[in-house]
């Protein structure tokens, strides 16, 4: 019966008169009780145990578990004046653990031989156990997804500092040989810096348009970069689902790495999008090397961070093939 005053004073993040009233009225029950466990030491009118060490109760038994039956409809009483201070789950589960040690209370007081008082504190004991080990579960689960979304927020802040020295030199350039191409470069990084920025303060999923053009920013700022040594082909006619952010561009940004070597043949990138019997796809397809190492290199790790943030936001699935005539196929299911 302890632990729902210990949970319920918890609530309190300041010491109010009103905490220490409950506080003051539960122990002064507790007190009641554990005076009257005294005197039944020294009489035989609550209990007693006879010379042949058998235990019989005397005609003043129900006076012991009446502090037990006030200390509950007082625990009733804090925890519905508390009850916005807890979520549903945990109201519903301290209810369930009040109510089964004092329905058994009430029954022992009018019955012989059972100790269902002691066996209900036991089934109410292990109740509360599942409900905090469902409780822990729940919260891992979502520190889970705090850690993916903090991981993303760092991809973000960790941009290569030579894409942006290159993009930023070849503005330069561009604005003596070609202004108009270097307002068009200069409105997609703008794009592209904004999209990356603005993924970091994204909670939830967003539209896989807005993932598409924060894509699409990026590889024209490539394309600006590598002239005549990057191709992309877009065939999304399925744009209508939601993915977690920073999932596809990173995917696309990696192909771009990893592919352009000029001793290599034009890098040709696909990005497809579809309609399944079970949700969306996306597939980004290049005819490059790929990419091969151990688990600890960075494009694993930026693609177990997009497989988890896929997992944890819209139960979806990331798939690594390699093509049959060469380079990598990367899916996003969802």
């Amino acid at each position: 019966m302890y632990a729902i005053f210990d949970r319920l004073h918890s609530l309190y993040r300041k010491n109010t008169p009103t905490k220490n009233i409950i506080i003051y009225i539960s122990w002064f029950i507790w007190n009641i009780y554990f005076a009257t466990l005294i005197i039944t030491q020294f009489t035989k009118g609550i209990y007693y145990i006879t010379d042949d060490n058998v235990y019989r109760r005397g005609p003043l038994y129900p006076v012991l578990l009446v502090p037990l039956i006030l200390l509950s409809i007082y625990n009733y009483i804090v925890l519905i004046y508390k009850r916005k201070n807890i979520s549903k789950k945990e109201f519903i589960a301290f209810i369930i653990y009040l109510t089964i040690p004092s329905v058994c209370m009430l029954i022992q007081m009018f019955s012989y031989g059972l100790l269902l008082a002691v066996i209900g504190t036991s089934i109410a004991s292990i109740f509360m156990f599942l409900f905090i080990l469902s409780d822990q579960i729940d919260q891992y689960i979502l520190q889970k997804e705090e850690n993916a979304k903090q991981r993303a927020g760092i991809s973000v802040l960790e941009m290569r500092p030579h894409f942006v020295y290159n993009t930023l030199t070849s503005i330069y350039y561009l604005c003596e040989q070609n202004p108009e191409k270097a307002q068009e470069l200069i409105l997609n990084f703008n794009t592209y810096l904004r999209k990356n920025f603005t993924a970091i303060a994204k909670d939830n999923t967003i539209s896989f348009t807005e993932e598409l053009e924060h894509t699409k920013a990026y590889l024209a700022v490539e394309s600006v970069r590598f002239e005549d040594k990057l191709f992309v082909e877009y065939d999304n006619p399925h744009t209508n689902f939601r993915i977690p952010p920073l999932t596809l561009q990173p995917i696309v940004e990696n192909a771009v790495k990893h592919g352009i070597d000029p001793e290599l043949e034009p890098l040709h990138i696909l990005i497809r999008t579809r309609e399944t019997e079970n949700g969306s796809e996306i597939e980004v397809s290049d005819n490059g090397p790929g990419f091969t190492g151990d688990e600890n290199n960075e494009p694993h790790i930026a693609l177990a961070n997009i497989k988890e943030s896929l997992e944890l936001m819209c139960k979806g699935m990331l798939l690594i093939e390699a093509n049959e005539s060469g380079g990598t196929s990367v899916t996003i299911k969802v």
